[in-house]
């Protein structure tokens, strides 16, 4: 058998055909793999400085992360503001979870359609924060929409 009829027979493209299905099979996985990862570390850094962000336990608080619905969400807040010291603020969500929000100069603020200032934010103000973490267990904003009361 030649190699141009090997090439052109309809084994070789079935081969083909399975091969190229597994290898976009195991990029699929890998990436569901590192999307986990990143939402494990998450979780796990935030409860390793919890004591320093919140003042909290100096065991940090990892025992609780025993599910999969307690990972806390590492990309962004929804819930009040109680406590500012810019660059950051402190964030009070559902079941009373605390998370440390950083905000810095490319971080958009926004009340209703105007954009304001981080000095504009006001302890007490319910807001919604979009971002990535960082490796200290706090969310680096990207945008904060401040809510009406």
């Amino acid at each position: 058998m030649k190699i141009d009829e090997f090439i052109n027979s309809k084994k070789f493209r079935i081969g083909l055909y399975i091969l190229v299905a597994v290898i976009i099979l195991l990029f699929a996985f890998q990436a569901g793999v590192w999307v986990g990862y990143k939402k494990a570390m998450f979780s796990y850094s935030w409860g390793e400085n919890y004591h320093r962000n919140f003042g909290g336990p100096r065991e940090g608080i990892t025992r609780r992360f025993m599910s999969r619905e307690n990972f806390a969400n590492p990309n962004g807040a929804f819930g009040k503001i109680i406590k500012i010291e810019l660059p950051s603020i402190i964030i009070q969500g559902e079941k009373e979870s605390e998370k440390s929000v950083l905000i810095n100069d490319d971080t958009v603020i926004r009340r209703f359609r105007e954009i304001i200032k981080k000095e504009d934010i006001k302890v007490g103000e319910r807001s919604i924060v979009i971002g990535e973490p960082n490796a200290s267990g706090q969310i680096e904003a990207k945008l904060i929409r401040l809510l009406p009361k």
